[in-house]
């Protein structure tokens, strides 16, 4: 999803609101790219968030179905195998700062979810 320089970025659709499940993640096929949508309805900050799919440890595609929670006050996942916390913000990972998963802006637009 990374955008040329001299192209601006644009929100794009990737799913609807109905799609997403609340605390939980979901996983949308963006131009061959596996991204891991997770929705926290409480969040100040809209509660949607986009992170890459991959885990970076393994190489497997399940980020996306890791356990959401609160880690030293932030909102993170739990990889499924490894059990490694990504910062759902930035995707940055807590125990291992050289591990860190590809993050996109998320937000709800009427009923699209979109990411940029």
């Amino acid at each position: 999803m990374d955008v040329p320089a001299h192209e601006p970025q644009a929100w794009r659709p990737v799913c609807r609101r109905q799609d997403l499940v609340p605390h939980s993640g979901v996983v949308a096929l963006v131009e061959g790219v596996q991204i891991a949508l997770f929705y926290v309805p409480q969040a100040e900050d809209g509660g949607v968030y986009a992170i890459e799919n991959r885990d970076p440890r393994s190489g497997a595609n399940v980020i996306g179905r890791g356990i959401v929670g609160h880690l030293g006050g932030e909102l993170v996942v739990a990889s499924p195998l490894y059990k490694q916390h990504f910062r759902l913000a930035d995707g940055s990972c807590v125990q291992y700062p050289d591990q860190r998963l590809r993050a996109w802006r998320a937000r709800l637009n009427a009923d699209a979810v979109e990411i940029r």
